[in-house]
Parts: structure tokens; C-alpha cells; sequence
């Protein structure tokens, strides 16, 4: 089996009228996911989409998936023999092939994701052996792609997936402003109790060596508030309490968002004139958003880089140990300034200008 560039697959005489998405996490590789869906809906296809059961939530309301089927994987690899998970399993097989899709897209290269894409018994398209993060698993994948090396965001990568599916790609941009339409209490009582137009900090990152570090955060935040006269608010998420307790602390008047799920923290995000974060899912949902969304880059990582990884629409900065605070908080102010706390959810800031969006120029 060899892999080919997604343009050299003749399309079909038409979509396939039923497709199963498998991405299973984390939070950003999800939202990166999200343009699949949506052009394939746009295209006429009915889509399925197999996802952790901790992050369904994400996908809920999404008017692009008609059918969210979670999985348990942890549970199941930890547990392989127990009674519970070969139920699950095989209840999780019985609905994917009840749906019946005419194809399923593999869009994170795994063992586990490629194994839980032959369950639907539908042929499977995804990245070929040379792009997969675990090489091995390219046996399982029936139409394999070989990435254009031209295409550096991941978000265009994964939308080259639809090509040997004759799905055309006219929305590019990840698109989450649906979890807007939940309601949720607890966060419109957080942001009625804020002082007037906000910034969000989000220190926390899955690894340490992503972290930005919080005295930066912190005088990245006086700075900001300083010159736009904008509320710092501190984001966090679950195993960021650490980080976000010593910004609040260095951040004096600084509030913290409460514990949220999906539909509110977007609600949150959504009415930021400003999200900066590290190298971490919620930088791409707000962007996802429509937020002014920075994303900070550890100079060491070499898979994780702003030219693959940056917000969509916004701007990815790579800093090393020597990134002065200075340089990102210019960035932060002029994309504050250019979303003149006036677009609203959805509509986000136009890019200012930059000495580049993929690095900013900073070491």
C-alpha cells in the first residue's frame, strides 16, 4: 500500500452520503478536527463522529455531526479483559455499524483511533505511514495520504483527508461558536460580575516544558491592562489549579473563572477581547470563537511549532529563556486594540500586521 498526495486520488462522482470521523482528543485536536465536519455537511454528508467520552461535550450541538458516539479508551486499555469493556466495545461496534458509514476519516493516526475506525466496518481514509504519529498502524487504513508538504497548519492537513472523499473544502476555519446557543448559568453569573471589558491569562499547559511560566503571565497581564484599560481575567482548566492560584496571586484583582465545562468556558471565552495561552486547547477554542487568540510556543518543541500549531486566525509566538516580556505584550496589545472590543463572538479582529503571524520574530 503507498501512500499518495491527496490530489492525486481521482474523486468520486459524489460525496459518500454517510461518514464517520474518528478523533478522539485531546481539546485542541479536536477544534482543529471541527472543519471536517462542517464541509462535509456542506457538501450533503451526514457525519458521525467517534470522540473520548470526556470530550463529547465539545461536540454537542455542533449542527455539523449528527451523531456523537463516545468511547472509553483509558477504561478499555487499562481494564482490556473485563466483562464492562468488551460490553462497551461491542456496543460502541453495534452503533457504528447501525450508522453504516460509506467511509470513515481517521484524523489522529493512532493505533487505538485506527482500530476504533475498522469497528464500522466502512473503508478507512487517513495519513499515510510516513505523516502517522505511530507508524505502525498505517495497516489498518484502507486509502492512505501522503501530505503536501506545502501545507504547514493542521488544521489544512486534515481537511486534505476529504479530498479522495470528492468533499470540497469552503470553510476552512474551525468553527465552535454552536456551544454559544447552551445556556449556562454559572458562567453568565461569572461575567456579570466582571467590572467591564476583559483579557484572559491562561497559564496552563498538559506539560510543564509548555509552560510560559506565571511571573510572565502576570506582567504580561499589568502591561495589557495597563494600556487598554482592559480587566485581566485568569482562564484555567482541570490540573492548572496549581498555575492559576499563583497568577491570581501575582495579578492582584485579577478574577478566576470558575470550573466550567465545555459550553461555559466558550461562553466565557466568547466575551474576551483577548485570549493569550499557551501551547493548549483552549487558545484554539477561543479562536474557534472568534476571540483574538495567542498562542505561546516553547522554541525547544519540534513537532509543536506556530507555523503547524498557531491559532487559526490568530498568531503563534515561539519564546525561548531569553523572550522578553516586551515583545509579546506589543503583539497582545495591538491584536486587543484591533478587536476594539466591538466584534463580538464570532467575528474576531482582523490580523495586524507582523513581522510574521507563524513566530512573531521573537528570538
Amino acid at each position: 500500500m503507498t501512500d499518495e498526495p491527496a490530489s492525486s486520488f481521482p474523486f468520486p462522482v459524489s460525496p459518500p452520503h454517510r461518514l464517520l470521523v474518528v478523533r478522539l482528543s485531546a481539546l485542541g485536536d479536536i477544534v482543529h478536527a471541527l472543519p471536517i465536519a462542517e464541509n462535509a455537511r456542506r457538501a450533503g454528508v451526514d457525519v458521525g463522529w467517534v470522540t473520548e467520552r470526556r470530550y463529547a461535550g465539545l461536540l454537542e450541538g455542533n449542527p455539523a455531526v449528527s451523531r456523537i458516539f463516545p468511547a472509553d479508551t483509558r477504561t478499555w486499555r487499562k481494564n482490556p479483559l473485563a466483562a464492562s469493556s468488551r460490553r462497551d466495545l461491542g456496543g460502541l461496534r453495534r452503533d457504528l455499524r447501525e450508522f453504516a458509514p460509506d467511509a470513515t476519516l481517521d484524523a489522529q493516526g493512532l493505533w487505538k483511533s485506527a482500530l476504533l475506525a475498522r469497528l464500522a466496518g466502512a473503508p478507512v481514509v487517513s495519513l499515510g505511514v510516513a505523516d502517522r504519529r505511530e507508524h505502525t498502524s498505517s495497516v489498518l487504513v484502507d486509502r492512505p495520504v501522503r501530505l503536501d508538504r506545502s501545507i504547514a497548519h493542521i488544521v489544512d492537513q486534515n481537511l486534505s483527508l476529504l479530498a479522495p472523499l470528492g468533499i470540497p473544502v469552503v470553510a476552512p476555519a474551525p468553527d465552535a461558536r454552536y456551544l454559544l446557543a447552551q445556556e449556562r448559568t454559572e458562567a453568565d453569573g461569572f461575567l456579570s460580575g466582571l467590572p467591564g471589558p476583559f483579557f484572559l491569562l491562561h497559564p496552563g499547559s498538559s506539560r510543564a516544558e509548555k509552560s510560559w511560566g506565571e511571573e510572565r503571565f502576570a506582567a504580561l497581564g499589568l502591561r495589557i491592562a495597563r494600556e487598554t484599560g482592559l480587566t485581566a481575567v485568569v482562564s484555567w482548566g482541570p490540573g492548572d489549579e496549581a498555575r492559576a492560584n499563583r497568577l491570581s496571586a501575582l495579578l492582584p484583582g485579577a478574577e478566576r473563572i470558575p470550573l466550567l465545562d465545555f459550553a461555559g468556558l466558550a461562553r466565557v471565552i466568547a466575551r474576551a477581547a483577548l485570549f493569550v495561552g499557551g501551547d493548549t486547547g483552549p487558545v484554539h477554542l477561543a479562536d474557534a470563537l472568534g476571540v483574538a487568540a495567542i498562542g505561546l510556543f516553547a522554541a525547544a518543541s519540534r513537532r509543536n511549532v506556530p507555523r503547524r500549531n498557531r491559532p487559526y486566525r490568530g498568531e503563534g509566538l515561539s519564546y525561548d529563556s531569553g523572550t522578553g516580556i516586551d515583545a509579546v505584550a506589543e503583539r497582545a496589545i495591538e491584536w486587543a486594540r484591533r478587536a476594539g472590543n466591538d466584534a463580538g463572538p464570532g467575528r474576531g479582529p482582523a490580523a495586524p500586521s507582523a513581522t510574521g503571524r507563524e513566530n512573531g520574530g521573537l528570538y
